[in-house]
């Protein structure tokens, strides 16, 4: 099995909807980055029983995120903010060389922290 990044965000935020022995083995798997067989070993249970666990909850991750969509949704957000941080740099920058606007710059100053907030 290929271990995919798409699995651990989603683990990230959906992990806490997974069975406990679920959220152990995508743990052992991905962030231990344990073998199949060696998780089997521990578990006392077969390789293919670990990789079935494994896939079961791939599956409810994706189950998850494409009902709930929150991945998607923060990933969307941190774009806007990324976009929204450059435009403020924009308008600065225009700012300091035409009309040097204070009102301007406490606007984009207060957006900026309102952005930084947002992405915390």
């Amino acid at each position: 099995m290929a271990k995919n990044l798409d699995v651990i965000n989603l683990f990230d935020i959906y992990g806490e909807m997974l069975t406990q022995k679920q959220q152990d083995f995508i743990c052992y798997y991905y962030n231990d980055d344990l073998s199949l067989a060696e998780i089997a070993e521990n578990e006392g249970i077969t390789r293919q029983g670990v990789r079935d666990a494994i896939k079961r909850a791939e599956a409810q991750l994706f189950a998850f995120e494409e009902h709930l969509g929150l991945y998607r949704r923060n990933e969307t957000l941190k774009s806007g903010l990324e976009e929204i941080g450059e435009l403020i740099k924009l308008i600065d920058e225009i700012n300091r060389k035409t009309i040097l606007s204070r009102e301007i710059n406490d606007a984009t100053s207060r957006i900026s922290t309102l952005t930084q907030m947002m992405g915390e």
